[in-house]
C-alpha cells in the first residue's frame, strides 16, 4: 500500500512539472507554483499601497467618509500604506500559523499552503479591507513594530542573496562548467563593477552635492570601502573566489545604500532627487518584487 501511495505521489509530482503554469494553478495544490502565486499577491499589495499613497484622494474618495480615516488622513497617503501592509502582514501571519511545523508533503496543511487559492485570495482581500477599519492607534503601533520587522527582512534578504551568489559562483567554478563559463563570468563581473562604480558616482552627485552632507558622504564612502574589502577578501589566496562574488554583492550593497539615501525627506537640501522620488516609481515596485521572490 505504501508503494502504491509513493507511486501516486511521484505521478502527481511529474504531472505538476509537465502541466502548464495556468493548469497547475487552476487544478489546486502545487508546491512548484506556490511561491509565484504568493509573489503575485505581494505584487498586488505593492500596487495597492502605491495607489493609496500617491492617488488615494482621487481614486478612493469614499474612504474619507470612514470614521477611522479622519477625513482621509488616517487611511490615505503614508497611513494608507501602513494599513495595506498590515493586511498583508496579517495574511502572511495566518498562513504561518496554519502551516508551521509541517514537514510532510501532500498532507492537508501542505494542500492548504500550495492550493486553495480562491479561499486564500478571499482571505487576503478580507484582511486588507479589515485593516482599513481598525483604529488609527493600532496602525501607528504596527508602524513602530514594522521598523524592526523591516530590519529582520533585510537580514533574511541578505542571507538569501549571499546564498544565491555563492551557489552561482560555485556552479561557474565547477570542473564541468569552469571552461565554458569563463568568458561569461568575466563579462558579468566586469558589468557588475562598472554599475557599482557608476552608481556610487551618481550617489555622490545626487545625494552629496555639498561638503555639509556628512551623513550621506559617510554612507556612500562606506559602500565604496565595503566593495574594496569584499574584493580583497575574495582574491585572497586562501579564498580565491574570483571577481564574480564581490561584484554581485557590490550591486546589492549599492542598491541598499541607494534605497536608504533616496528615502530622505523632500525638504533635505542634500537630496536633489527628492522631488523625483516623491512618487513611487515602477523600478522600486519591480525591485521589491524580485527581492520577495
Amino acid at each position: 500500500m505504501e508503494s502504491g501511495l509513493g507511486s501516486n505521489r511521484n505521478e502527481r509530482h511529474w504531472i505538476f512539472k509537465d502541466d502548464s503554469w495556468f493548469s497547475q494553478f487552476r487544478n489546486g495544490s502545487n508546491p512548484w507554483m506556490a511561491r509565484y502565486a504568493y509573489a503575485l499577491i505581494f505584487l498586488v499589495s505593492n500596487l495597492l499601497a502605491w495607489a493609496v499613497r500617491d492617488y488615494g484622494h482621487n481614486a478612493f474618495p469614499e474612504m474619507e467618509k470612514l470614521k477611522n480615516c479622519q477625513g482621509g488622513r488616517g487611511c490615505l497617503g503614508a497611513e494608507g500604506v501602513l494599513r495595506v501592509s498590515l493586511g498583508c502582514f496579517a495574511f502572511c501571519f495566518v498562513m504561518f500559523l496554519s502551516t508551521a511545523g509541517n514537514s510532510r508533503m501532500y498532507n492537508c496543511r501542505d494542500s492548504w499552503h500550495s492550493g486553495w487559492w480562491s479561499a486564500k485570495i478571499g482571505l487576503w482581500i478580507a484582511l486588507t479591507v479589515t485593516s482599513f477599519l481598525v483604529p488609527t492607534f493600532i496602525v501607528q503601533i504596527y508602524g513602530e513594530i514594522a521598523h524592526f520587522g523591516a530590519g529582520v527582512f533585510l537580514l533574511v534578504q541578505l542571507v538569501s542573496v549571499i546564498s544565491f551568489i555563492t551557489w552561482l559562483n560555485d556552479c561557474c567554478q565547477s570542473e564541468k562548467t569552469a571552461e565554458r563559463c569563463h568568458i561569461h563570468v568575466m563579462l558579468l563581473a566586469t558589468a557588475a563593477y562598472i554599475i557599482c562604480i557608476f552608481g556610487i558616482i551618481m550617489m555622490y552627485i545626487w545625494y552629496a552635492p555639498e561638503p555639509s552632507c556628512l551623513l550621506n558622504i559617510f554612507f556612500i564612502t562606506w559602500t565604496l570601502v565595503l566593495l574594496q574589502l569584499m574584493t580583497s577578501a575574495s582574491l585572497h589566496p586562501k579564498i580565491n573566489s574570483g571577481f564574480l562574488t564581490p561584484g554581485l554583492m557590490g550591486l546589492y550593497v549599492v542598491f541598499i545604500c541607494w534605497c536608504a539615501i533616496r528615502s530622505e525627506p523632500a525638504g533635505e537640501s542634500c537630496n536633489r532627487k527628492a522631488e523625483a522620488s516623491n512618487k513611487t516609481d515602477w523600478l522600486t515596485i519591480i525591485l521589491d518584487q524580485l527581492c520577495y521572490i
